[in-house]
């Protein structure tokens, strides 16, 4: 304990791993220290999943109020869209959630820098503030300072109209034609949001189908439902070009298409915020910017860990956090096991939400293993019905021998939070015998889990 409570612990980057891994620490009596230069929560809370599940929730309001008609009620002239106010309902909700969690983690001792780290030696940092360099000793550190939007060098960005998804939650007024560059989550996501609001939205889709790493059947359902919206398709476009044009912007493709619209997002992938801050001086590798690590989050230099999106694994906030706490409990001397990826569940926020955790089918088929796949349609279910949306699905795949859960995949209303009990099965190596004796509520969305392990 003595040892515990004199362990200095530097943590750089105040994201979800940050966060976890201080909090987790000083619990435990370490001497703990976060430099951050922006807000606690990082990315995720400022300028990602918040802010974009914040739009998706408003987005999710003004879409009932517009189909409140198939359900007996009249919405005529009703929901109309103040895109300031939303802008200003974002900023407030990731400003009070920064100010939750500084007060939190202030009031558990964890001293707070307001600036930004940099490594100086094996055993010494320096945090650049507005009152100048305050140098920082530590006899073990984490660096989790997440990533930022890749700008490609064909993109002539001047983040009014040709934007990244960090200028989308401040726009002065809605897109009249937003094209969208780059149709993976974020990408389909932002599609989602834009579109819901009434903007005209065109997605260069680079591939043969959107969500290109998941089932065709899945990205078949989310292509149905922007079709239906009178989203714009352009598939097997991968844009080259994209520049201010007066009071709109031109995206060019490499098949010779020339798109124009008002506004031009680009989603395209992230890089790590690695650059400058003094990993590479004191011996850490990198990968192509990323940090390496082992399975424990070690770097090259075993006193300093890494977690989060710099790390190159799965940028999710929940891995972040998981990351961190296993970086955390390594400090105080504690036994951990690994992450393992596999069993990671994750969302897509749009409208039908998809969820998936564990084996995918599309994986299976590559990997020729043997299972049993079985699905229900949510237009077999009552409560779906009932809230008048019976797009989706729920797949359960197992082992055909054990009969144990590998995975599965929800389409549909609520899917993030329907793959809860598919995700404990996963976890725990359940069989599907549990999740049909788990006898759900009648009528529910989740009696279609238990009726796809049937």
């Amino acid at each position: 304990m003595d040892q515990t409570q004199n362990l200095r612990f530097l943590v750089v980057g105040g994201g979800p791993a940050g966060h976890a891994a201080a909090t987790t620490a000083v619990a435990d009596g370490a001497d703990v220290t976060l430099v951050e230069d922006q807000i606690i929560g990082g990315a995720a809370h400022l300028h990602d999943c918040v802010p974009s599940k914040a739009m998706v929730a408003s987005a999710a309001r003004l879409a009932n109020l517009r189909a409140a008609g198939n359900v007996g009620i009249d919405g005529e002239g009703s929901g109309a869209v103040d895109i300031l106010e939303l802008d200003r309902h974002v900023a407030r909700v990731t400003q009070r959630l920064a100010k939750g969690f500084t007060d939190l983690i202030e009031s558990q001792g964890v001293r707070i820098i307001r600036g930004r780290g940099r490594f100086v030696g094996p055993n010494k940092a320096e945090a650049e503030t507005e009152d100048g360099v305050v140098p920082i000793e530590f006899d073990k550190a984490l660096v989790s300072t997440g990533s930022r939007p890749w700008v490609p060098e064909w993109a002539d960005l001047d983040y009014e109209r040709l934007i990244t998804t960090r200028e989308a939650y401040s726009l002065p007024a809605l897109p009249e034609h937003m094209i969208v560059v780059g149709s993976g989550v974020t990408g389909v996501e932002m599609v989602h949001i834009f579109s819901s609001l009434g903007s005209k939205v065109t997605l260069l889709v680079s591939r043969h189908h959107v969500l290109p790493h998941r089932d065709t059947e899945v990205a078949m359902v989310l292509e149905d439902d922007f079709i239906d919206r009178g989203v714009t398709l352009l598939k097997g476009s991968r844009a080259n070009g994209a520049n201010r044009d007066g009071d709109g912007v031109v995206v060019t493709t490499e098949d010779g298409r020339i798109v124009r619209g008002s506004h031009c997002l680009l989603a395209v992938g992230s890089v790590p915020n690695t650059q400058n801050i003094g990993l590479e001086d004191i011996g850490i590798e990198m990968n192509r910017g990323y940090v390496e690590i082992d399975e424990f989050q070690r770097t090259s230099v075993p006193h300093i860990y890494a977690a989060g999106d710099i790390a190159g694994k799965m940028p999710l906030s929940s891995v972040a956090s998981q990351q961190g706490r296993i970086v955390a409990k390594q400090v105080l001397g504690r036994r951990v096991e690994p992450l393992d990826y596999g069993k990671v569940a994750q969302a897509i926020f749009t409208r039908p939400e998809i969820a998936s955790v564990g084996l995918e089918e599309v994986d299976a088929a590559a990997e020729g293993r043997k299972v049993r796949i079985t699905k229900v349609p949510m237009a077999a279910n009552p409560k779906a019905l009932i809230v008048g949306d019976p797009r989706g699905f729920v797949k359960v795949i197992s082992d055909p021998a054990t009969r144990i859960v590998l995975g599965g995949t929800v389409v549909g209303r609520h899917a993030a939070e329907l793959i809860a009990p598919i995700a404990l099965a996963v976890t725990a190596r359940l069989k599907v015998d549990v999740l049909f004796d788990s006898m759900m509520v009648h009528p529910s969305l989740s009696e279609s889990v238990s009726e796809a392990a049937e």
